[in-house]
């Protein structure tokens, strides 16, 4: 029976999470701070739908795979609470919306872009 557990996942071992250094997206003056930043720093921002199950896997596979050495901070837009902004997003930075999506800003622009499944093909190092 353990062998069977073992397989599918049944370890009784508790999985630790990892928590990311996410700072809430929420106003347009936050896509400001983002532009100024920006110069200096790699911004990343993760567009996210709360009520999507494809969003909330490439969310959790984003999460386990990030490395937190990269230099670069990391902005989380609840879709759902913030449409307006996203649309904001898209306007100022030239990206068609989709959820899930991925930006990576520098000097004030959008330097790269995925959705779904891509985000996670997209190379972070590359960028910061």
């Amino acid at each position: 029976m353990q062998f069977i557990k073992n397989l599918f996942g049944g370890s009784s071992e508790p999985k630790e999470e990892k928590i990311l250094p996410w700072q809430a997206l929420t106003t347009t003056a936050n896509l400001d701070t983002i532009d100024k930043k920006s110069v200096a720093k790699t911004q990343l921002i993760f567009k996210h739908s709360t009520r999507c199950g494809i969003s909330k896997m490439v969310l959790n596979q984003f999460v386990t795979s990030y490395n937190l050495d990269l230099s670069a901070d990391l902005y989380y837009l609840d879709l759902l609470n913030y449409r307006a902004l996203s649309d904001e997003i898209g306007y100022r930075y030239q990206v068609l919306h989709e959820s899930p999506q991925l930006l990576i800003i520098r000097n004030g622009v959008a330097v790269a872009h995925a959705s779904h499944g891509a985000i996670n093909d997209l190379h972070l190092e590359k960028y910061v």
